[in-house]
């Protein structure tokens, strides 16, 4: 441990500033596609009893009609969070006519192309920008690639913390900038050690053979129906998932948050010619919203944000650079299809413990080298984190990954002990322990487990993910929701639904102007 971790950590500690550590808040958004009751993709538009996906802060849609999106309002309790988390689920699950929730990352069968419905936000100009920005996605990257669903931890420590160690470090930065120089930094250590969560996390080694749409790929056969990795702890993660010409040259710069903030706004307004030759209209009809590299900043595929809450109207590029980084956001998590949530407690505060050692410990600027090795790290370990005797680069030197795991989880451990000490009780210990057991014995991941289940049960992924996606729905209807709560997420559908409806009473003029003002805020942004 590092001087600097040390004197952090010592800080915390005292008395008169523990309980700063009950503070951090967390917020999920968990992804699941709807299905019917054979398993395969819902058709059905997006139901109306769970209000409007253009306004209902808790149940909306992500990229496809089909792909729900459950949001949870911020706490500074896990399991508050987690509870909320259930609540929309139960919610939810209550009014599928016959349609069940998804259990795992990776999306059941799916039909042709074209018939993967697109997400529909209404006749409003925000609803429409939407409804386009999706187009130019399945454009761009295709409607299946769309289809993979995932967990997003959002997390901050407490403006108390940042203030107690700025005073500490004598910083002469402002209270804001120096918060997001150390958000920034933060982002630098989970990309230096976040595929130690794909490893003990990671939970979509196999998926639906149809995927991959006769693309080449170097999987294997499971059976006539599954392709896997026999070592694989996230194929989600791996370079299947969301890859794209157009960002490749796109590596935002987590040195400082001006430089990151340069990339991405430059990649919002650079024109990228297979996109030019498309155009934004084809036969009259919007197609994407511009041929830039991104048409808005949320495209660019990361592992982890920086994140800052938007005022309405506002892009979040704008909200960063006003107001700084508020919070990140962890978007590498997959559904653990075991569990009916996607993720539990355990978990919950493992995340807290990994995301403040990223936080507290010493975090230099990342080097071409040390940015390439911590890709190459990743990709590594999602693609055979499991496989015996696997070796990472750290430091440009070789090591067992087994070991650098084991060592993490020693540096994390003074973490978990503060945060037991603060909340007087033992369950983050526990939840270390679990995760040591994992790194003893790999066959303990949720990776392992899945394919250990189908090898037994001898099924496909398809009936694997079906089983449970039917397990997990009996589970939430033997658990309804009180009257109070039942009515609390009636109203908010209700609301909803009102408040979309007096969206499109409103005179708004052309959508092509609107779309054309939506591209000048960011524009205005671009140094010349």
């Amino acid at each position: 441990m590092s001087d600097q971790l040390s004197r952090r950590l010592a800080l915390l500690g005292d008395a008169a500033n523990l309980s700063l550590l009950t503070q951090c808040l967390h917020g999920i958004e968990r992804e699941c596609l709807r299905v019917d009751e054979r398993g395969k993709l819902a058709l059905t538009p997006h139901p109306r009893a769970l209000g409007s996906a253009l306004t209902n802060p808790q149940i909306t849609t992500d990229y496809s009609e089909s792909l729900l999106e459950f949001i949870t309002p911020t706490s500074t309790s896990v399991e508050k969070t987690l509870d909320e988390l259930g609540e929309i689920h139960r919610f939810a699950s209550g009014k599928l006519d016959g349609e069940y929730l998804w259990s795992p990352s990776m999306p059941c069968e799916l039909p042709d192309e074209e018939t993967i419905p697109i997400a529909r936000y209404g006749s409003s100009h925000i609803g429409r920008l939407k409804y386009v920005y999706r187009k130019g996605l399945a454009l761009r990257y295709g409607k299946t690639m769309q289809c993979i669903a995932g967990i997003h931890y959002n997390f901050s420590l407490p403006e108390g913390i940042w203030e107690l160690l700025r005073e500490d470090e004598g910083s002469e930065k402002s209270a804001r900038d120096f918060q997001s120089h150390r958000y920034i930094a933060m982002i630098r250590n989970f990309r230096r050690y976040s595929w130690l969560l794909m490893y003990l996390f990671g939970a979509s080694p196999a998926l639906d053979a149809g995927f991959l749409r006769g693309r080449p790929h170097g999987l294997e056969s499971f059976d006539a129906h599954t392709l896997y990795l026999p070592y694989a702890t996230s194929l989600r993660m791996s370079d299947l998932g969301y890859q794209n010409n157009a960002q490749a040259g796109l590596t935002p710069c987590y040195n400082d948050l001006d430089s990151y903030i340069d990339s991405l706004r430059r990649a919002v307004s650079t024109p990228y010619a297979p996109y030019e030759k498309v155009g934004t209209k084809v036969d009259g009809e919007w197609v994407q919203l511009n041929t830039n590299i991104l048409q808005i900043e949320n495209e660019y595929y990361s592992s982890i944000r920086p994140k800052r809450v938007t005022y309405t109207g506002e892009r979040p590029i704008q909200a960063l650079m006003a107001r700084g980084v508020q919070y990140v956001e962890a978007r590498c998590l997959d559904i653990n299809p075991f569990l009916p949530l996607g993720i539990d407690v355990t978990e919950a505060r493992f995340l807290d413990a990994f995301l403040l050692y990223c936080a507290l410990s010493d975090s230099p600027p990342l080097g071409g080298c040390e940015c390439g090795s911590a890709t190459s790290n990743f990709l590594k370990v999602v693609k055979e984190g499991r496989r015996p005797g696997l070796k990472l680069e750290r430091g440009g030197q070789q090591i067992e990954m087994k070991d650098w795991a084991g060592a993490l989880l020693d540096a994390i451990a003074p973490i978990i002990d503060l945060l037991d000490r603060a909340n007087g009780s033992s369950l983050h210990a526990q939840s270390l322990a679990e995760q040591r057991a994992k790194v003893t014995d790999a066959d303990l991941t949720p990776s392992a487990k899945v394919l250990a289940e189908m090898r037994e049960r001898g099924e496909s992924f398809e009936a694997f993910a079906l089983r449970y996606s039917r397990q997990h729905a009996e589970t939430l209807h033997s658990e309804p929701l009180s009257a109070e709560e039942q009515a609390r997420f009636e109203g908010m559908a209700s609301q909803s639904l009102a408040e979309q409806a007096d969206l499109e009473k409103q005179p708004e003029g052309d959508f092509d102007t609107f779309v054309a003002a939506y591209q000048a805020s960011i524009l205005g942004l671009i140094s010349v």
